[in-house]
């Protein structure tokens, strides 16, 4: 590897969380740039085919997308975070995949001024938890005792759950052992707890706490 990397982020982002904590857990020498996506500088547009992040800069290279972010940053810097096995390989792309769906309903739950739209986001989160449950066999990671790009793309999820936990149950994880075991040793993993900002809790709770939405009541206070 010879250029230095530089991540453009947004610090409550979850898919820039996946590839702060890869480069983590990969040791790697990487510099951060934090945006405010509300109001993005110039260059911002100029390099963002999307306007999303993250963005990895590598030299003039612009490479977007956390999942090939991640690829990308596992490829360079052996061993590899993903199984050798081609099959087994698919299949922890696919899972990873999967995540996204929980991500953008975590964000519609927590964003939406509608009972009927939380409750449906809701039910939604529940099912695919379900689903989930019935693949995951921690050890204490999916794929047993080392960290994979599964774990990295479902940790900021689990993070944000626990959060929401802690200051208003909604359940998502009641009856999933399996689920509840994983969880909690992604949250315990050292790079994980490195891949936020120090404040991201009063900033999530600032970003989601509008008192319009059905969510944003319940976060400003610890559940009991």
């Amino acid at each position: 590897m010879t250029a230095k990397l530089r991540l453009v982020s947004f610090k409550l982002c979850p898919f820039v969380q996946r590839s702060v904590i890869t480069l983590e857990h990969k040791g790697i020498d990487y510099e951060i740039d934090y945006i405010n996506l509300m109001d993005p500088p110039a260059w911002f547009h100029e390099i963002s085919p999307l306007g999303k992040v993250p963005l990895l800069c590598v030299g003039d290279q612009v490479l977007f997308e956390s999942a090939v972010i991640n690829e990308y940053v596992d490829e360079i810097t052996p061993p590899s975070l993903h199984p050798a096995d081609p099959l087994e390989k698919a299949m922890h792309r696919a899972w990873i995949e999967f995540s996204s769906d929980l991500f953008m309903s975590q964000f519609r739950m927590m964003t939406t001024k509608s009972q009927e739209e939380f409750d449906k986001q809701r039910s939604q989160i529940r099912s695919n938890l379900e689903r989930l449950e019935t693949v995951v066999k921690p050890d204490p990671y999916y794929a047993g005792e080392a960290l994979s790009l599964v774990d990295t793309a479902y940790a900021p999820f689990f993070m944000r759950v626990d959060l929401v936990q802690r200051r208003h149950p909604l359940g998502f994880m009641d009856g999933l052992p399996n689920l509840q075991a994983w969880s909690a040793a992604l949250l315990r993993t050292p790079a994980v707890q490195r891949s936020v900002v120090s404040d991201f809790e009063d900033l999530f709770v600032q970003r989601y706490g509008a008192e319009d939405t059905v969510m944003g009541p319940r976060l400003h206070s610890e559940a009991a």
